[in-house]
């Protein structure tokens, strides 16, 4: 018996209306392709929204980042979510609880909440998948990118943003971070 094979073109704009009408707002499925979503531009990187807490009901939310070489935040704690990553492209090296490990494409990393962590990009510029459990840190990445364009970021002004969204800075400052 042969199998049939339907391919659907769902976007956010097409899918809300008919995808799932029957469904509770907070419990719709979505699709978000290749090249979509909303851009965070924060000077030397960027963060590309997926999936944040509106669309997830809380559960997660999911942001595409491309990062150059040698970038990478100083070492930090989340106190309200785990994070886990997932690198598409290029090698990131992460640091977890004093450990290093070298994570190319392909590798997932899980990071429990409170686990001191950071990562640094490898020799070439790189793209990764981070996921928050639950959905946290896009206010994060907004509130930098409102002070990165008001060019109000140095090290106390970023630990202040991190406060304000339950990350704590740890390690010493980063070189290639903002």
């Amino acid at each position: 018996m042969a199998r049939q094979v339907v391919e659907l073109t769902l976007t956010r704009g097409s899918q809300r209306d008919s995808l799932a009408s029957t469904m509770p707002d907070d419990q719709r499925p979505f699709v978000v392709g290749p090249g979509e979503g909303r851009l965070i531009e924060l000077g030397e990187f960027g963060m590309t929204v997926k999936a944040d807490s509106d669309e997830t009901a809380g559960v997660v939310s999911v942001l595409e980042a491309e990062e150059p070489p040698g970038f990478g935040p100083p070492i930090h704690v989340h106190h309200d979510s785990a994070e886990a990553f997932y690198v598409l492209e290029g090698e990131y090296i992460m640091y977890l609880e004093g450990r290093v490990f070298a994570c190319p494409a392909g590798s997932f990393i899980f990071i429990p909440l409170g686990v001191r962590h950071g990562f640094r990009v490898g020799n070439a510029p790189s793209r990764k998948l981070n996921f928050y459990f639950p959905a946290a840190m896009i206010g994060y990445f907004d509130d930098l990118a409102a002070a990165l364009g008001r060019d109000e970021v140095d090290d106390e002004r970023l630990e202040e943003i991190a406060r304000k969204h339950a990350m704590e800075i740890v390690g010493p400052p980063s070189d290639r971070y903002v």
